[in-house]
């Protein structure tokens, strides 16, 4: 039986279900051995929180990486979620290029930008380093406004198939492998997900949930990587994450105290049953 060891960098949010606290469980649920590296630790997530501590672990990640070069131990995948800076990023580069065993993917999910904007901690210089890391990488998932960040393409509200077609060529052009493009939707109550592998372009489109929910981002990548690992292609891997995430969705509605974040946990058995297990 097959048995990964994967290791996933990002930050853990004490309270708050993203980034570690989410791809741990959900990647372990996959059957998978999830080794992690924090880039930094908080007391919650930043979204509706406020006065929340942060411990930055920049300066912790070389003495770690270092000690697992000299332990010898390597992984079979390494998944990357938010990262905090530009500096993060060269560390990561480097883990990327000195801590895989032969074979191993390499995941990026260049977490950085929504609805138009960059997130306010970064600038170009940010992007610019992510567009090193996500172009070499084997599997990007960026989302439309992440995409537009990557290539330097124009972002639009409304588009059409042919937009996202020209974003996919932008990005293939830069050196992007296989892209796993969330969050496009051509219709009001619609939403989807767009693979582009070896030239093939497929989509897949769901229902979209009007109320949106913090983390789903984390919980789609972390469920995309537990199905890839598991032998699924990138289109049936990112159709399995998308299911999985809408119906995490659709456990927490009806909850106005859980407004931090979705009720993942309650459909990890579901999860377990999509790969066949």
């Amino acid at each position: 039986m097959k048995y990964p060891k994967i290791l996933t960098i990002q930050d853990i949010s004490c309270v708050g279900q993203c980034s570690l606290t989410v791809a741990l469980p959900i990647l372990s649920a996959a059957g998978i051995e999830t080794c992690i590296l924090p880039s930094a630790v908080l007391s919650t997530h930043t979204a509706g929180f406020s006065g929340f501590t942060v411990r930055d672990l920049t300066e912790d990640i070389p003495a770690i990486a270092a000690h697992w070069r000299k332990e010898k131990i390597a992984f079979d995948a390494v998944y990357t979620g938010y990262l905090g800076s530009t500096e993060q990023i060269a560390y990561v580069q480097d883990i990327f290029d000195t801590l895989q065993k032969p074979g191993a993917l390499t995941i990026v999910d260049p977490a950085m930008a929504d609805n138009g904007k960059l997130y306010p901690a970064f600038d170009q210089a940010y992007v610019e380093a992510m567009k090193t890391l996500a172009f070499g990488a084997d599997v990007i998932l960026p989302n439309i406004t992440e995409a537009c960040f990557l290539t330097g393409m124009e972002y639009r509200e409304s588009y059409d198939e042919s937009y996202i077609a020209a974003l996919l060529d932008r990005l293939t052009a830069a050196g992007a492998k296989t892209i796993v493009l969330t969050g496009v939707g051509y219709a009001p109550d619609k939403t989807g997900v767009v693979v582009r592998e070896s030239g093939v372009t497929r989509y897949y489109e769901h229902k979209k949930i009007a109320k949106g929910c913090h983390g789903t981002g984390d919980v789609y990548a972390s469920a995309f990587v537990g199905a890839l690992e598991n032998g699924f292609s990138s289109y049936d891997a990112a159709v399995l994450a998308a299911d999985y995430t809408v119906r995490c969705i659709e456990l927490t509605q009806g909850d106005p105290e859980h407004w931090y974040g979705v009720k993942f946990e309650l459909a990890l058995p579901e999860f377990i049953r999509m790969l066949g297990k």
